[in-house]
């Protein structure tokens, strides 16, 4: 039983640090987009491997997840094979 909670213990630690470096990815990487997109003056323009690449991303993250996104699964045109 003591080396059961013991191995929870590890177990739970080791999730919590992954979360934790997962969670700072993530606002690094929002932090990232806002000053890239900031940059950009008028549309971004994706190619259909780029919109087809994003697509997949987005409907293995979920829909609400990319909502945002311009490649979202919502808004990718049923050409690129992927859209809703």
């Amino acid at each position: 039983m003591a080396d059961t909670k013991n191995w929870l213990r590890l177990l739970a630690y080791v999730t919590g640090s992954i979360n934790q470096e997962l969670l700072l990815r993530n606002e690094y990487l929002a932090a990232e987009n806002r000053l890239l997109k900031s940059q950009i003056k008028g549309r971004l323009r994706l190619s259909d491997g780029e919109r087809t690449m994003l697509a997949a991303i987005a409907k293995r993250l979920g829909r609400r997840s990319c909502r945002k996104s311009p490649a979202s699964p919502g808004r990718i045109p049923s050409s690129a094979g992927i859209g809703s």
